[in-house]
């Protein structure tokens, strides 16, 4: 961690090259200065000790003195020119924009990110400006190639963003971003060519963007919905789980069959044995039976907040479509799979 000493604050600046996190901390400046230590054992002596205060001093060769009321450290240090170079983030236009909508967007994408080597450009989330007449809003999505999450949020000042083409963020990225924001208050986001910056009141993160092209995602939304399924989000929740408990390793899939206002949920293992699930739904029309990931529809409806959940059907070959009434501009899609007799 590179730590430079201006005036009355310290700057703390730590980089994996692809994320840059700095931290203003107010503090008494006895010389101005600048050092490189290793953060991980800054963070443990600070960790360990119970003085208010600490004391630190660059000694000769790059070594530094740490103190506090009872113990010395001297730890080596490397030279301050040998730190990687962080992105030049002071000329980026930002807008304001609250944390709390930014934390709903990212936990409500996130969980759909690819995890498998399925292609760099599924490793983050999309981030795009949608116009509908006089409408603007921000749009996350993300998708596996399985399952794909998409929300929209007006923001008062959207228009201002420089967004002309959609970024990719990737989901380290954005897991820092939500730790930033998830404390509240308002934070100033801005865009660049090959980056992204969320500035707080004492922290500033800047994140390089994925160089690739998001799949057009809007292809795969289906224009029409054949059947929808009415239920309690928290009894569905309840239900997936118990029958997770015996899904295939291989597939984790369960079926799902839907008929005179009864949803069955079945878990078949080979191994194991199986497990029966029946919950009330509304739904009157043609028998449903498909076959679905249980851990797709946990991440949706754990991400969701409506009381009720409306679940859309159209065959086995399209995805159903999650929605909530108090989940607004969210929805989700989950792909169906074969599940073996």
């Amino acid at each position: 961690v590179l730590i430079n000493a201006i005036d009355s604050q310290i700057i703390l600046t730590a980089t994996d090259l692809q994320i840059s996190i700095q931290k203003f901390l107010e503090a008494e400046i006895i010389s101005s200065g600048s050092i490189t230590i290793s953060g991980k054992k800054l963070f443990d002596i600070l960790k360990e000790s119970k003085s208010k205060e600490i004391y630190i001093k660059e000694m000769e060769n790059n070594w530094i003195l740490i103190e506090d009321d009872t113990t010395k450290y001297q730890l080596a240090g490397i030279s301050p020119n040998q730190f990687p170079a962080v992105g030049e983030y002071r000329d980026i236009e930002t807008i304001s924009i609250d944390g709390d909508i930014l934390d709903e967007m990212i936990k409500k994408t996130i969980f759909s990110v690819s995890m498998e080597d399925t292609g760099y450009k599924l490793s983050g989330v999309y981030i795009e400006k949608i116009r509908e007449g006089e409408r603007e809003a921000l749009r996350m999505v993300s998708t596996d190639g399985h399952r794909l999450s998409l929300i929209d949020r007006e923001i008062e000042e959207i228009r201002n963003l420089s967004l002309d083409q959609g970024i990719l963020i990737p989901k380290k990225g954005m897991s820092e971003i939500q730790k930033l924001v998830s404390e509240g208050g308002i934070f100033e986001f801005g865009i660049q060519k090959n980056a992204c910056l969320l500035r707080g009141v004492d922290t500033i993160l800047y994140i390089r963007l994925l160089d690739a092209r998001f799949p057009d995602y809007r292809k795969v939304i289906p224009k029409e919905i054949k059947y929808r399924v009415s239920v309690r989000r928290d009894i569905l929740l309840n239900a997936m789980k118990k029958a997770f408990i015996l899904v295939s390793e291989v597939n984790k899939g369960v079926k799902m069959v839907i008929e005179d206002n009864v949803l069955e949920l079945i878990s078949i293992n080979p191994e194991l044995g199986n497990a029966k699930e029946s919950i009330p739904v509304q739904y009157q029309d043609s028998k449903i039976d498909m076959g679905y990931n249980a851990k797709y529809f946990i991440d949706v409806l754990q991400a969701m907040e409506s009381k009720f959940i409306e679940i859309g059907f159209i065959d086995d070959l399209h995805p159903c479509v999650i929605t909530g009434k108090e989940d607004i501009g969210f929805l989700a899609l989950i792909m169906p799979m074969r599940i073996p007799e």
